[in-house]
Protein backbone atom coordinates (compact mmCIF):
# COMPACT_ATOMS: atom_id res chain seq x y z
CA UNK A 1 0.00 0.00 0.00
CA UNK A 2 0.98 3.63 -0.32
CA UNK A 3 2.03 5.23 2.54
CA UNK A 4 1.61 9.25 2.74
CA UNK A 5 2.47 11.35 6.31
CA UNK A 6 2.90 15.01 7.20
CA UNK A 7 5.72 15.71 10.24
CA UNK A 8 5.23 18.83 12.26
CA UNK A 9 7.73 19.48 14.80
CA UNK A 10 12.16 20.11 14.03
CA UNK A 11 10.85 17.75 11.49
CA UNK A 12 8.80 19.93 8.98
CA UNK A 13 7.10 18.25 5.86
CA UNK A 14 6.05 15.11 4.11
CA UNK A 15 6.58 11.26 3.73
CA UNK A 16 5.72 9.21 1.01
CA UNK A 17 6.49 5.64 0.61
CA UNK A 18 5.38 1.95 -0.20
CA UNK A 19 4.14 -0.63 2.65
CA UNK A 20 3.42 -4.52 2.78
CA UNK A 21 1.94 -6.70 5.47
CA UNK A 22 1.11 -9.56 6.53
CA UNK A 23 -0.54 -10.97 8.91
CA UNK A 24 -0.74 -14.56 10.66
CA UNK A 25 -3.68 -16.83 11.74
CA UNK A 26 -3.05 -16.18 15.21
CA UNK A 27 -4.48 -13.11 17.31
CA UNK A 28 -2.14 -9.34 17.25
CA UNK A 29 0.84 -11.53 15.50
CA UNK A 30 1.73 -9.37 12.29
CA UNK A 31 5.04 -8.00 10.31
CA UNK A 32 5.20 -4.78 8.05
CA UNK A 33 8.01 -3.23 5.74
CA UNK A 34 8.12 -0.23 4.29
CA UNK A 35 10.37 2.73 2.66
CA UNK A 36 9.20 6.08 3.18
CA UNK A 37 11.22 9.47 1.33
CA UNK A 38 10.97 12.66 3.74
CA UNK A 39 11.10 15.95 2.42
CA UNK A 40 11.21 19.05 4.37
CA UNK A 41 13.20 20.62 7.07
CA UNK A 42 14.96 19.35 9.93
CA UNK A 43 15.77 22.50 12.35
CA UNK A 44 15.77 24.67 9.37
CA UNK A 45 17.75 22.43 6.83
CA UNK A 46 15.53 21.71 3.70
CA UNK A 47 16.46 18.36 2.12
CA UNK A 48 15.28 14.85 1.86
CA UNK A 49 16.46 11.35 3.08
CA UNK A 50 14.84 7.90 3.23
CA UNK A 51 13.19 5.45 6.28
CA UNK A 52 13.55 2.01 6.28
CA UNK A 53 10.80 0.62 8.87
CA UNK A 54 10.33 -2.94 10.01
CA UNK A 55 7.72 -3.49 12.29
CA UNK A 56 6.69 -7.20 14.26
CA UNK A 57 3.63 -7.86 16.45
CA UNK A 58 3.94 -10.83 18.29
CA UNK A 59 0.73 -11.56 20.04
CA UNK A 60 0.31 -8.14 20.53
CA UNK A 61 3.43 -6.90 21.65
CA UNK A 62 5.06 -4.69 19.05
CA UNK A 63 8.64 -4.25 18.06
CA UNK A 64 9.14 -1.40 15.73
CA UNK A 65 12.48 -0.63 14.05
CA UNK A 66 13.36 2.52 11.64
CA UNK A 67 16.48 3.88 10.60
CA UNK A 68 17.37 6.17 8.22
CA UNK A 69 18.55 4.97 5.34
CA UNK A 70 22.74 5.04 4.91
CA UNK A 71 23.89 7.67 2.48
CA UNK A 72 19.90 8.80 1.36
CA UNK A 73 20.49 12.26 3.08
CA UNK A 74 20.01 15.20 -0.53
CA UNK A 75 20.96 18.96 0.13
CA UNK A 76 21.85 20.22 3.43
CA UNK A 77 20.81 16.54 5.02
CA UNK A 78 23.54 14.71 3.21
CA UNK A 79 25.32 12.24 5.57
CA UNK A 80 22.06 12.34 7.78
CA UNK A 81 22.28 9.12 10.04
CA UNK A 82 20.30 8.06 13.15
CA UNK A 83 16.39 6.13 13.65
CA UNK A 84 12.77 6.90 14.58
CA UNK A 85 10.46 5.87 16.81
CA UNK A 86 6.90 5.89 16.58
CA UNK A 87 4.39 5.95 19.61
CA UNK A 88 1.10 4.34 18.63
CA UNK A 89 -1.55 6.85 20.41
CA UNK A 90 -5.17 5.52 20.76
CA UNK A 91 -6.37 8.71 19.26
CA UNK A 92 -5.05 7.83 15.92
CA UNK A 93 -2.29 10.58 16.08
CA UNK A 94 1.76 8.73 16.05
CA UNK A 95 3.86 11.30 18.03
CA UNK A 96 7.54 10.62 16.60
CA UNK A 97 11.13 10.81 18.03
CA UNK A 98 14.16 12.06 15.67
CA UNK A 99 17.51 10.45 16.98
CA UNK A 100 19.88 11.89 14.43
CA UNK A 101 23.46 13.42 13.37
CA UNK A 102 24.93 15.38 10.81
CA UNK A 103 28.01 15.63 9.72
CA UNK A 104 29.50 19.24 11.25
CA UNK A 105 26.50 19.23 14.06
Amino acid sequence: MTIEKQYHGELEGSGKGEMLTAATNTKGSRVYVAVERFTGTLNGRRGSFSLHHTGVMTRGTPNLTITIVPDSGAGPLEGIAGKMSITIAVDGKHPYDLEYSLPGR
